[in-house]
């Protein structure tokens, strides 16, 4: 799939380029980045540039993993950086992290929406799953907020600088914001 850039009322989710290299870079410093995601650490400009120049496109190109840089319009300022990573027949599994500088103001919860919405309306997705180490409350409240339920704890879900950690999972589907799934759902019954 061509490259898709999104924009939503403050934002501006493009795909990262080479010319980001140093930005991430320089945002993946942030040791709570570094902290909860499972991105390499030490985070050095081999990885930036693997991951704008290889392993971003490469995504986009073979339709496995869609990613954007957030970006404040004006003067492309990174607020952060977000994949939704497709894991089976109508599942893809989102992730993000936030710039320090634009934590707290929203941004993230906005773009999660909007790639969400893109997800189901375009990809034919009919669940967007979200998982985080236990004790991530930042990656938790913009889950919540952007209408994720958390379905639950998977044990030893998640492999996180050689260990293996108990993760929150949790899913947000169209109905949740009011969009039609591909294929009828039948909840369990209480």
């Amino acid at each position: 799939m061509e490259p898709v850039t999104l924009t939503t009322d403050r934002l501006l989710l493009r795909p990262p380029t080479s010319r980001d290299t140093e930005t991430v870079l320089d945002a993946v410093q942030d040791p709570d980045i570094l902290r909860w995601t499972t991105i390499p650490s030490p985070y050095l400009v081999e990885h930036a540039q693997s991951f704008t120049e290889q392993l971003a496109p490469a995504g986009w190109a073979n339709d496995t993993m869609f990613t954007w840089g957030l970006f404040l319009p004006e003067g492309e300022d990174l607020v952060g950086m977000l994949g939704l990573t497709m894991r089976s027949a109508g599942t893809a599994e989102i992730g993000y992290w936030a710039t320090k500088k634009h934590r707290g103001n929203g941004y993230v919860t906005e773009a999660v929406r909007a790639a969400s919405h893109w997800a189901f309306t375009e990809l034919s997705i009919d669940r967007v799953e979200w998982r985080a180490e236990v004790g991530n409350q930042p990656s938790l409240a913009v889950a919540e907020r952007a209408g994720f339920v958390v379905e639950g704890v998977l044990r030893s879900g998640i492999a996180h600088q050689d260990v293996r950690r108990d993760c929150w999972v949790g899913a947000l589907l169209p109905s949740d914001l009011g969009l039609r799934s591909t294929l009828p759902y039948l909840p369990a019954a209480p």
